[in-house]
């Protein structure tokens, strides 16, 4: 499920404050700085740090400009 546009531009990761990255294909939001992933339930993002995972090193290297 997508998550609207709108919601993305004001959600910050809660531990960096950083911008998030919708991950579609996870059904994710994933933040660079922070390096974490936000899990989506429900089409409800769950931003809670203890929720979210560790990202891979493989899928922190996708966030890179």
């Amino acid at each position: 499920m997508a998550v609207d546009a709108k919601l993305l531009e004001i959600l910050v990761c809660p531990v960096s404050k950083a911008s998030l990255f919708y991950r579609k294909e996870v059904d994710e939001l994933w933040c660079r700085a922070s390096g974490l992933a936000y899990p989506i339930r429900d089409g409800i993002p769950v931003m809670l740090e203890e929720e979210a995972r560790q990202l891979t090193d493989e899928e922190r290297a996708s966030l890179k400009d």
